[in-house]
């Protein structure tokens, strides 16, 4: 009987544990994921980083890339574009 009780006691704190987590993904910015499965493949967070160019920037960039073989629907340009210049614009995004 006080087997049971500890391991329901454990599926549930590991339960709670893991709200926070997914509440604090349902908060990142939608472009994080496209730019985090796009862009890592080649680039390091570094080189966003470096950069801290505005919207058309960043947009002008995922065009180049598109020009070498970046394979983005317009709506996936969209959401980079959109995430780059939140978090890595010319003024660094309040935390």
């Amino acid at each position: 009987m006080m087997a049971w009780r500890s391991v329901a006691v454990a599926l549930a704190c590991s339960l709670l544990l893991a709200v926070p987590a997914t509440a604090q993904d349902a908060a990142q910015h939608p472009g994080r994921s496209v730019v985090m499965s796009k862009c890592f493949q080649c680039h390091t967070d570094a080189m966003f980083r470096d950069q801290r160019q505005d919207r058309g920037r960043w947009e002008a960039a995922i065009y180049r890339m598109v020009g070498r073989g970046g394979l983005w629907s317009a709506d996936e340009i969209k959401l980079m574009a959109d995430y780059l210049a939140t978090e890595f614009g010319p003024k660094p995004a309040a935390r």
